[in-house]
């Protein structure tokens, strides 16, 4: 027999998680779509060649095989690669500047502990083919503005231009990224395990503490400032460094102070990604949110709108002979907007319907007997109050 269990960092949404997480993804999504940014969608399954040599040291975290016919892919590991392979190939279709989103799975052989998983949502959003720091602008508030709209209200952006960072070597800057959660001597002792001299690991440390904002950050800022942002909302932080290899210009993080578990979103700007793939040298610079850590802090700062309930009411079917009456009363109420739910049986009992509908949480029941199809009167019945009354299917619009 089947042993009963999901895989390690794989998970299973029962129906008040998957609400909880449509919740978010439909502020996100109207949010994207309030902006001007208009939908994407890649495959799961890449040519593992896409992210080789793209991501950084974490390339060991991909998930890659040789699949039947030979080739070697890998899944998807984020969706800017992809994204930026789809801007190169469709590049003839595709009008440039073009904003996008997208909302889907990523894949990572990460080793699974609290807040990690091998699979989990990513939504980015991105702008292809401007080189200004004004698109930097844009997506950047465009993520403080998923948080203010979400409710949080000390939600921070920290600003970061990779460009100030250009004389520090790669590896050192995926140390130093690393500040806040292990501090300076952990960012010393970590240069030091990858051949980087301790002396020279504490000056390149010293650098970026006494970095300054450049042009490009102060045209960020305005922005931000002209959108109404707060201006403790926005902070230039020269530590953030963001580890992926095709970072190239402002880089930025967003952090809910009340939330200890880390940065909730990161982006960059990477003009070099396209081209190191296809030759084709485009632009470009977005966001991903960390879905799973803005759901989480959601929860904790009590921000989450739970939705009790799937549907706003029940239409009952008394008996075999009446379902075709319960059928019209529901594609009546669905036409109205209502969200209805129909009893999948013609041979339950009502006290069975009822519990039914008192365990999904829906409000109302309508209950369709002879005598009700008789008079045209249809008991509607509160599941909270118990109260019942008997009303048209009108009365019924008016009240549900």
């Amino acid at each position: 027999m089947t042993k009963l269990q999901t895989l390690k960092g794989f998970r299973d949404f029962l129906p008040k998680d998957a609400r909880a997480r449509e919740w978010l993804i439909d502020i996100i999504r109207s949010i994207f779509r309030g902006w001007g940014f208009e939908p994407l969608e890649s495959p799961t399954l890449e040519y593992s060649d896409l992210f080789e040599g793209q991501i950084g040291e974490d390339e060991k975290l991909f998930f890659k095989f040789t699949d039947q016919g030979g080739r070697k892919v890998a899944m998807r590991y984020d969706q800017t690669v992809p994204t930026a392979r789809i801007v190169a190939q469709y590049r003839n279709e595709i009008k440039l500047p073009f904003k996008r989103y997208q909302i889907g799975t990523v894949y990572r052989a990460e080793k699974p502990q609290a807040g990690r998983y091998r699979e989990f949502l990513q939504a980015d959003a991105d702008i292809f083919g401007i080189t200004s720091p004004i698109a930097d602008a844009e997506v950047i508030a465009l993520s403080l503005e998923i948080y203010r709209k979400i409710g949080f209200k000390n939600a921070q952006v920290l600003v970061n231009d990779r460009a100030l960072l250009k004389n520090i070597p790669y590896k050192a800057i995926v140390s130093i990224d690393k500040l806040k959660k292990i501090g300076e001597d952990g960012v010393i002792r970590e240069m030091e395990q990858k051949g980087i001299d301790i002396n020279q690991a504490k000056e390149y440390l010293q650098i970026i503490k006494n970095i300054r904002p450049n042009e490009t950050i102060n045209v960020i800022f305005d922005y931000l400032k002209n959108m109404n942002f707060r201006q403790e909302s926005y902070v230039f932080e020269p530590t953030i460094a963001r580890s992926f290899a095709y970072s190239s210009g402002p880089i930025w993080e967003v952090v809910i102070p009340e939330y200890s578990a880390g940065s909730v979103l990161g982006g960059e700007r990477y003009d070099n990604l396209i081209e190191s793939i296809s030759g084709v040298k485009i632009p470009a610079t977005g966001f991903a949110v960390g879905f799973d850590r803005t759901l989480e802090a959601a929860k904790q700062l009590g921000l989450l709108l739970e939705k009790k309930h799937t549907a706003h009411v029940l239409v009952t079917v008394f008996n075999s002979n009446l379902i075709n009456k319960s059928i019209d009363v529901a594609v009546n109420l669905r036409e109205k907007g209502f969200k209805v739910d129909i009893y999948p049986s013609n041979d339950e009992k009502l006290g069975k319907q009822l519990k039914y509908a008192d365990d999904k949480n829906i409000p109302s029941v309508i209950v369709i007997g002879d005598e009700e199809v008789k008079s045209g009167k249809y008991k509607l019945k509160n599941m909270k109050t118990g109260e019942q009354k008997d009303l048209s299917l009108q009365e019924i619009i008016d009240n549900v």
